[in-house]
């Protein structure tokens, strides 16, 4: 089955001291790519929190956020006073009053309510070694509840993609039918123009049908139309196995829409060139549904 790189999972870890939700979601990216959100009382556990991401994940931008708050009765960190943001301030402060020659000078009030005078997060005061227990588990439940909706999601583009795959074979098959008789038709045109070039000249019927038979040959798409049924196997392969394919996927697309556009160059039919037109519209749907797998 594949996967969405699209997905939300979500956990808490209640307990007597640390009490603590992860929350991690993921969205298209052509690699893994992990940004991570922690207290910093939990911030020298972040290598950690990334190897339990990249084990579980292969693709996609992962956000993973930590909030974490004591429990009823557990010691609380004490704010943080920031003298030097405090000392800033102050000394703003005093150069506006003097500029604008005013008397009143700020009060430690206003002063310890100014922005990162006092840090008032709190946050439980244990070592990151006691935290991560809790921690590592809660990591891996909404890991485990994102890649079940990804896998969800997966099964939903699955579907879309199968149908899309329907209506590019279709329109293969239209190029197949039609192939034969556009080539054949093209060749009788082509005598028919050597003879009216050559008018009352004696008429080499085994050169013509040497010159025709070298450009049938040129135009022939059979080749390609063996190809892009590969092509389409394959790609019948992939859903139904499943895993990380998304990348391969892509460059299959890419590969099948070479393979149109040298049938497109080739043919002078006007149903097979429109039948081009309609697998190239096919095959950019498939790209798009395509960048959002795993």
């Amino acid at each position: 089955m594949i996967s969405s790189m699209t997905g939300y999972g979500r956990a808490e870890a209640p307990g007597p001291r640390l009490a603590l939700s992860v929350e991690a979601k993921s969205v298209n990216h052509r690699h893994l790519d992990i940004a991570l959100k922690l207290p910093r009382a939990l911030s020298s556990l972040e290598s950690d929190v990334r190897r339990l991401v990249q084990s579980a994940l292969t693709r996609g931008r992962v956000e993973v956020g930590v909030s974490l708050a004591g429990s009823e009765g557990a010691p609380l960190a004490p704010p943080s006073l920031n003298v030097a943001q405090a000392r800033a301030h102050l000394e703003m402060a005093r150069r506006l009053a003097e500029d604008l020659g005013l008397l009143d000078r700020p009060t430690l009030t206003w002063l310890l309510e100014q922005p990162g005078v006092i840090s008032r997060e709190s946050e439980p005061a244990l070592a990151p070694e006691e935290a991560w227990p809790a921690l590592g588990d809660a990591v891996e439940r909404a890991l485990s509840e994102l890649r079940a909706r990804r896998r969800a999601e997966g099964q939903a583009l699955a579907q879309e993609l199968s149908l899309l795959r329907d209506g590019l074979v279709a329109q293969i098959d239209s190029m197949a039918v039609r192939a034969p008789a556009a080539v054949e038709r093209r060749a009788a045109r082509l005598r028919e123009r050597i003879r009216t070039l050559l008018g009352d000249a004696s008429v080499d019927e085994a050169r013509i049908a040497t010159e025709v038979a070298m450009w049938a040959e040129k135009s022939d798409t059979t080749e390609e139309l063996a190809r892009l049924r590969a092509h389409v196997e394959q790609f019948d392969a992939l859903l139904r196995d499943g895993g990380a394919v998304g990348r391969t996927l892509d460059f299959l697309i890419q590969e099948m829409n070479r393979e149109v556009n040298t049938i497109g160059a080739k043919a002078d039919d006007l149903e097979i060139s429109q039948a081009v037109i309609a697998a190239k519209g096919a095959l950019e749907k498939l790209r798009e549904q395509v960048q959002n797998v795993e």
